[in-house]
């Protein structure tokens, strides 16, 4: 028999403000798209455990992040969550201003103080990489190693390091978002996409399009697994229905196939034959967790204008579903019974792993 974590890690708000220091504000953290900052001066805020990162795109083109944090009096420099600025980022409480590279660009009297180092008194700088589509942010001073902690993440998944190139996900547009406020913990959601044990009990939309999950085996139960898809179902869609063009350059292998990647410790990949699902979990409290979903499609077919909603619906339910679930859940995680955790079954293991994991970041 294996246990669970017990039932204070998923309640106990000191245990979450660790996990928030040692592993939000420590890896590798999935935060933004990054044609979401299509210009010069474009920017974005990001929650990254107990800091505010700002990320703008420079005049150069490159996109750079940096702490949100004025180095004069330590204001807050962007209070909105997107916006663009003109020419330089300005504190609203005493007018220091810095260029889009993070530099001290201008601050009333600054000609007064000849010997201020204007890079070193710049905006604390954070670490970037740019991934399917998507900003990657840092706050560790040395971080881990992206090719080993995040793309590693899908060849652990799939075995071919070139398994997930074939969906070109970076060149994928949003055809829907939606973003769902979860009352549960960040862990439970994490849990619960690495099982399919659940499936047959609340996805009935699911399992009609991939039947296997009805034996409670998981898309991750082996390496290189892809859930093959119904006889009957033409597409991956609420109803069955045939769905949009394979995307161009799949392999054989991966047509008709449902693939899941987790990338620790928020982001959630999905791929299908006509499109890509990603969710991006910002976890708030220690019983609040937001979820972002993007899906993902050929620009083609966002430029014909084609109806998206049977295609959506099938996972926004999916969504639903394990949300509610969560939530049904998270009470019991401050109950007696579950003072000492719970029990996993075989098809289980990888909470085991993921559980082992989490006890190893916060060094338990």
């Amino acid at each position: 028999m294996v246990a669970t974590l017990p039932g204070s890690s998923y309640t106990d708000p000191e245990i979450f403000r660790e996990e928030q220091r040692k592993i939000f504000e420590s890896l590798w953290f999935c935060a933004f798209r990054t044609d979401e900052l299509p210009g010069p001066g474009a920017f974005r805020t990001v929650e990254i455990g107990t800091e505010s990162v700002i990320v703008v795109r420079g005049r150069d083109g490159a996109l750079r992040a940096f702490l949100n944090i004025c180095r004069h009096r330590g204001a807050r420099l962007c209070a909105e969550p997107e916006g663009e600025v003109r020419r330089t980022i300005r504190c609203a409480y005493h007018a220091w201003s810095y260029d889009l590279d993070g530099r001290l660009a201008a601050a009333p009297n600054l000609a007064r103080m000849p010997d201020i180092d204007r890079i070193e008194y710049g905006l604390i700088p954070v670490h970037l990489r740019e991934w399917l589509g998507y900003g990657w942010l840092c706050l560790a001073g040395e971080p881990p190693s992206f090719e080993e902690t995040v793309t590693g993440a899908a060849t652990e998944r799939l075995g071919d390091p070139a398994a997930i190139e074939h969906y070109h996900v970076d060149e994928l547009a949003l055809g829907r978002r939606i973003r769902y406020d979860v009352r549960a913990n960040w862990k439970l959601l994490v849990e619960n996409f690495m099982e399919c044990y659940h499936c047959a009990t609340i996805h009935p939309e699911l399992t009609a399009v991939l039947p296997e999950f009805a034996g409670g085996y998981a898309a991750q139960y082996y390496v290189g697994h892809g859930a093959a898809f119904a006889e009957r179902a033409e597409g991956f869609t609420v109803d069955g229905r045939a769905g949009f063009g394979t995307l161009p350059d799949l392999s054989a292998e991966q047509d008709r196939r449902y693939y899941a990647i987790t990338v620790k410790p928020q982001v959630f990949v999905n791929l299908v034959p006509d499109h890509v699902i990603l969710h991006r979990m910002f976890p708030v409290a220690a019983d609040r967790t937001v979820v972002e979903c993007d899906w993902l499609y050929h620009p083609d077919v966002l430029a014909s204008g084609a109806d998206l909603t049977h295609s959506v619906e099938l996972f926004h339910r999916v969504n639903e579903q394990d949300f509610d679930a969560c939530e049904r859940t998270q009470p019991g995680m401050s109950s007696r019974a579950y003072r000492a955790g719970g029990v996993l079954v075989p098809s289980e293991h990888h909470i085991a792993d993921f559980h082992h994991w989490v006890n190893q970041r916060l060094r338990r």
